[in-house]
């Protein structure tokens, strides 16, 4: 991943150092791009260790449309909520700090990514049914497998209507899929990118998931272009930042996934499931996260 590298030095060298939202401050540039081959290898970047388990489980409850932080719990580490007491997920600082000033019972996030991939605008009450709003991923399924020239595959999970409610609007705010020769490709547009520790995590994410949609609509898999709005490094991360940029990245791992043919197959893996061969990542390089 020598490409997200690059971007990491870039925004060192020229980035400007302004204020922002969590009071840490920043480093940032506005507007960059990078690509990533899906068929030469998974983009995991192997400078420091990917956290996979958690990629997997939070692309596995979005896909549920789960509000529920306890639920990413249970599927990030296959265990009844029962057993996770204390057990925090990257989900949980936001649920005890911005749900609970939302006035939200313990664990609910509000209309997050999940509801709006599987529910975009619908009812929050838990008695109101599932599909009050639209399916996006189920109609992008659809979209690929019956309409695979559209140029309108998109998902969106950018709900100005529900934005307030929710306890982070969306970083990751707007996919779209491209299906062309058979292969499925898709860009994601991140409107705020925090470079350190977001970034790796959500091009690993979103590889995945082309990686997903494309085995149940009969594709192949061709590339992942990451966009980035506001690209930043927290003044708290530059020491990690530059001892990763001493490192040499090396080839990426293979992905391996169950077999499925549906999304609701799919929603039955877990995250023991998806592996990724061959990954050799140099050790982890810790920094705080901004809340």
């Amino acid at each position: 991943m020598k490409q997200y590298l690059d971007a990491l030095e870039h925004i060192l060298e020229n980035g400007e150092d302004v204020s922002d939202r969590t009071g840490v401050g920043t480093r940032s540039v506005f507007g960059y791009q990078m690509r990533f081959n899906l068929r030469d290898s998974f983009p995991a970047v192997t400078t420091k260790r990917l956290a996979w388990k958690s990629v997997v489980g939070e692309l596995l409850w979005f896909l549920e449309g789960s509000r529920d932080e306890r639920r990413l719990a249970e599927i990030t580490f296959e265990k009844d909520r029962s057993e996770l007491e204390g057990k925090n997920t990257i989900w949980t600082a936001n649920a005890n700090a911005q749900g609970k000033a939302l006035g939200y019972l313990e664990g609910q996030l509000g209309p997050v990514y999940g509801h709006q991939w599987r529910n975009f605008n619908g009812h929050m009450h838990n008695s109101a049914p599932m599909l009050s709003g639209i399916d996006q991923i189920t109609t992008i399924i659809n979209q690929l497998k019956n309409d695979p020239d559209s140029r309108r595959i998109i998902l969106s999970a950018w709900n100005p209507n529900q934005l307030a409610a929710m306890t982070l609007p969306p970083c990751h705010a707007l996919a779209q899929f491209k299906v062309t020769n058979g292969k499925l490709s898709c860009q994601l547009y991140q409107r705020s990118a925090d470079m350190f520790l977001g970034v790796p995590f959500n091009i690993a994410s979103y590889s995945l998931l082309t990686h997903m949609l494309a085995q149940i609509a009969g594709l192949e898999v061709g590339d992942f272009v990451w966009s980035g709005g506001d690209c930043h490094i927290y003044q708290n991360h530059m020491d990690q930042v530059k001892e990763q940029l001493e490192r040499t990245p090396v080839k990426g791992p293979t992905l391996h996934m169950p077999t499925f043919s549906t999304l609701d197959e799919l929603l039955s893996t877990t995250t023991s499931d998806y592996r990724l061969v061959g990954y050799d990542p140099m050790p982890s390089i810790k920094a705080p996260m901004a809340v």
